[in-house]
C-alpha cells in the first residue's frame, strides 16, 4: 500500500527562522514606536500637501468650497493665523502626560493609540520647527528647510530605535546592569563617547554624529577627520599657523568636490517633498 502524505510535512521544509521573521520582524515592545512613526510619517506628506495646495491657491478669486483647505484662523477675518505647530504641540503635551500616566499599568494598546497621537502632534510641531526657532514666520522661506532637516533627523532616529538600536550612553547603562558591571565604568565608557560626539558635531558632521550616538565608529571617525570650513570646530582651530592653514584648505577642497554634491541633490529632494521657498 502507498505511503499515504503526511501534510504537516510540507510546512517541516520550512526554515523556522522565515516563519518568525514574518511575526517577530518588530518586537512587541517596539509596536507603539513603529505605529508612531508610520503617524509621523503620514502626518507630515498630509500637512505639506494641504500647505502647498493652499500655497498654490493663495492669489485665485475663487471662492472656495467647504471642502477645500484654507489657512486656520481665530477671531473671524480680523483675526490672526493658528499655525499647525499650536495644536502638535496641544496633542504632544496631552500625549506625552497620558503615556505617563500610561507607564505604571498601561498595555501595549493603550500606548499604540497614544503612541499615534504623539506621532501626529510631533510631526506638525517638526513641519514648523523654523518658525519656533526664528520666533517668525519663515516657512516658504530660505530658513525653513531647517523643518525639513528636523523630520529627516526625527525619521532617522525613531527608524534605528525601532529597529532595536540604542543610543550608546544608555546602552552601556542598560548593559552594566544586566551583566553586573560597575556604573563608574559605564559611565566613563559613556562620557567617552559623549565627548566624541561633541567634537563630531562641532566639526559641523551632523548626521555622522546623530547616527554615531547609535553606531560608535562613526563618532571615531567624525572626530579624527578633518572639519568642514564653516564650522565651529574650524573658525576656532583652523587659523594662526600654516599647517592648520593648510587643513582649511584641504577642507574647503573636499568640501566643494564631495559635500555640496550632496547638499544639492538633498535640497532638491527637500523641494520635491516639500515645495520650493519663496526667491527673495
Amino acid at each position: 500500500m502507498a505511503a499515504t502524505a503526511n501534510p504537516a510535512r510540507k510546512f517541516t521544509a520550512v526554515p523556522a527562522s522565515l516563519v518568525s521573521l514574518k511575526f517577530d520582524f518588530i518586537a512587541p515592545g517596539r509596536v507603539p514606536l513603529m505605529w508612531c512613526l508610520i503617524a509621523f510619517i503620514v502626518t507630515f506628506f498630509v500637512t505639506r500637501t494641504i500647505v502647498r495646495y493652499i500655497r498654490a491657491t493663495a492669489h485665485s478669486d475663487k471662492p472656495k468650497k467647504w471642502y477645500q483647505p484654507r489657512n486656520m484662523s481665530v477671531g473671524g477675518s480680523n483675526g490672526f493665523h493658528l499655525h499647525h505647530v499650536v495644536i502638535g504641540v496641544v496633542l504632544v503635551l496631552l500625549s506625552g502626560v497620558i503615556m505617563v500616566t500610561l507607564a505604571v499599568d498601561g498595555g501595549v494598546t493603550e500606548f499604540t493609540v497614544t503612541a499615534v497621537f504623539f506621532g501626529i502632534g510631533a510631526a506638525l510641531v517638526l513641519d514648523e520647527f523654523a518658525l519656533i526657532l526664528h520666533l517668525q514666520d519663515v516657512y516658504w522661506q530660505e530658513q525653513g528647510r531647517i523643518s525639513i532637516d528636523a523630520i529627516f533627523v526625527a525619521v532617522a532616529m525613531t527608524g534605528l530605535l525601532l529597529l532595536g538600536l540604542r543610543p550608546i550612553v544608555f546602552s552601556d547603562l542598560i548593559d552594566a546592569r544586566q551583566q553586573g558591571l560597575s556604573y563608574a565604568l559605564a559611565l566613563t565608557f559613556g562620557a567617552l563617547q559623549a565627548a566624541l560626539a561633541a567634537i563630531t558635531l562641532l566639526k559641523g558632521k551632523i548626521w555622522t554624529g546623530l547616527v554615531g550616538l547609535f553606531v560608535p565608529f562613526l563618532l571615531f571617525m567624525g572626530a579624527i577627520r578633518l572639519a568642514r570650513p564653516d564650522s565651529p570646530w574650524a573658525r576656532g582651530r583652523y587659523k594662526d599657523t600654516p599647517r592648520r592653514l593648510a587643513s582649511l584648505e584641504k577642507a574647503k577642497r573636499r568640501e566643494e568636490r564631495f559635500r555640496r554634491p550632496i547638499i544639492r541633490a538633498k535640497i532638491r529632494f527637500q523641494e520635491l517633498l516639500a515645495g520650493r521657498p519663496d526667491k527673495p
